[in-house]
């Protein structure tokens, strides 16, 4: 439910702070002074559309800042799929600027206007003349009548699931595998090239570091050699290192019985010298295997960019090009025996379509029955709210059929506010006033669906008995649901259970709107002026009389 609303320089608001409660919430005032510039300022809030004509005259920008507490699950879900943090309640903060810059910012984090929308959806409805008409659309109306039905459409919805994935699944298989006979022969033509060109290129894990290796050998093949060569001649010429060495270890094996110690040093020393005449042969035989034969060196250019070009096209290391290959192999069977493939997922497709004409045949004959009984349930409440001459009717079509947990119902609601009038698409021709007494009536049959209605111009054309009827009907609904109405009516105002003041006052050269809240003798007084004053005393006997009647009625419900 919507916690509260900061409001700047919107219309005549210079500035306005609304805490809202659950229940019923009844803004009243007197005409012109700015009651639907609050329902605009939700809706502004809400991701309406706007210009800069909603800047009040004078201020480079406008600004709202609404609060929404007790998420429903769903609020829930679109908050973590759009990754918003929340805890329990969420700030919507929307500025436009005179130049037309636009800032939305939920919880801190900015959003865009679609963002915004997708959420706001789950918080709250409005009814007027605002553009903020959910149900106007084909599949809200579709969902209002399922709501309705109830669990049998529910049931047949969960039944549908299991085929709709099945028949997905399916046409996926054939898609990736099958296509027509002409599709498939080039494909196979495609996989073969590739299956075969990985096989002759008879690569294996490590070649290509080998041949890098190899490469780099070649390149530096002189500055190797004559470095190897410089080692050995150090090593194994005429006063070479190994002859200094020879001659120690000589010398020290002629002492080497006197002492342990000696005897240590020549060990080590002659350790040294294998090591050292192990080089100098190591060195030899790497000079001996410098191979410069332009034939080798030719091979390796020639492999290192075929193992290139094969990873340019099937993976970047040895490991994807055969993770590549394995792919390639599989679906080349599966085209191969494409023809039992597509035999055996064309019956799960056909066995599963015809499942589903079922239970969309099904879901027909509840919704057309339900349809009967949910028009005359409108109608009726409709003519308690005084549209006695209202006809409302919701037809059912079968469409083409098409993959949908829904179904192939098509569902329009037509209306006629007047008699005499034919029944046409209800988006078309309903007024504010209008849509508002229709979604309170719809409320009434179908059951609470949201978290929050706001209902702009419901008291239009109606007094006496019907607005007292109206606003019993709204206490109903507030039991379970946050309702805030813009109302004229005192019997309206007498059974809120949160009464605000919209008056507007004139400062020097600048005209303002102010929202007060009213404690009980403001309430009073706000029943008496509406109801057009008289006798100051029989006027408030009345409209305490009238607070009274409303209080024991909530107390009987």
């Amino acid at each position: 439910m919507i916690k509260s609303i900061r409001i700047q320089n919107i219309a005549l608001i210079e500035l306005a702070e609304i805490d809202f409660f659950s229940g019923l919430s009844v803004l009243s005032g007197e005409t012109g002074a700015g009651k639907t510039v609050i329902i605009n300022a939700i809706n502004f809030s809400l991701g309406a559309k706007s210009d800069k004509t909603l800047i009040r005259h004078g201020e480079n920008y406008c600004q709202t800042e609404a609060c929404f507490t007790d998420l429903s699950n769903q609020t829930k879900e679109v908050l973590t799929e759009l990754d918003i943090e929340f805890d329990d309640e969420i700030i919507i903060k929307r500025k436009l600027t005179v130049d037309g810059r636009s800032d939305i910012k939920i919880n801190g984090q900015t959003v865009t206007l679609s963002m915004l929308k997708k959420l706001t959806l789950t918080l709250c409805d409005i009814y007027g003349q605002s553009e903020h008409y959910s149900l106007l659309s084909a599949q809200n109306q579709l969902k209002v009548l399922d709501s309705y039905i109830g669990k049998p459409i529910f049931d047949l919805k969960e039944k549908t699931l299991s085929y709709i994935e099945t028949i997905k699944k399916a046409r996926k298989i054939l898609e990736e595998n099958g296509g027509d006979e002409y599709s498939r022969s080039i494909r196979l033509d495609v996989l073969s090239y590739q299956i075969n060109e990985i096989d002759k290129a008879e690569l294996y894990d490590g070649e290509e570091d080998e041949l890098l290796e190899k490469k780099k050998v070649f390149a530096n093949a002189q500055k190797i050699g004559e470095s190897l060569s410089l080692v050995n001649s150090s090593i194994s010429d005429d006063g070479g290192i190994l002859d200094i060495l020879s001659t120690a270890v000589n010398k020290l094996s002629q002492i080497s019985e006197y002492k342990s110690d000696y005897s240590d040093l020549y060990d080590r020393l002659y350790s040294i010298k294998a090591d050292v005449d192990d080089i100098s042969y190591t060195a030899s035989a790497l000079i001996d295997g410098i191979d410069f034969d332009e034939q080798e060196k030719q091979r390796v250019e020639d492999r290192l960019d075929l193992i290139k070009g094969l990873k340019r096209k099937y993976g970047n290391s040895y490991s994807e090009i055969m993770e590549f290959y394995q792919k390639c192999s599989i679906e080349y069977e599966n085209l191969q025996n494409f023809a039992e493939l597509s035999k055996r997922c064309e019956k799960e497709i056909q066995e599963s379509e015809d499942a589903l004409n079922l239970l969309y045949n099904e879901m027909n004959v509840l919704r057309l029955n339900g349809a009967d009984k949910f028009s005359q349930s409108v109608e009726s409440e409709l003519a308690t709210l005084g549209m006695k001459s209202a006809k409302f009717n919701v037809s059912v079509s079968q469409g083409d059929f098409k993959l949908s947990k829904d179904g192939n119902n098509e569902v329009e609601f037509l209306f006629s506010a007047n008699k005499g009038e034919p029944l046409k698409n209800m988006s078309k021709i309903i007024s504010g006033g209008e849509m508002s007494r229709f979604m309170l009536a719809l409320k009434i049959v179908a059951g609470e669906m949201g978290e929050t209605y706001i209902f702009d111009e419901i008291d239009a054309g109606i007094s006496g008995e019907v607005a007292k009827i109206v606003a019993q009907k709204f206490i109903k609904l507030s039991k379970s649901t946050q309702i805030i109405t813009i109302s004229h009516l005192p019997q309206i105002v007498a059974y809120a259970d949160n009464n605000y003041l919209i008056k507007k006052s004139e400062n020097g050269e600048k005209t303002t709107t102010n929202v007060l809240s009213l404690d009980e003798n403001g309430r009073i007084n706000e029943i008496m002026r509406l109801t057009g004053g008289g006798d100051e005393e029989v006027a408030r006997l009345n409209a305490v009389s009238s607070i009274q009647s409303a209080n024991e009625y909530k107390k009987s419900i």
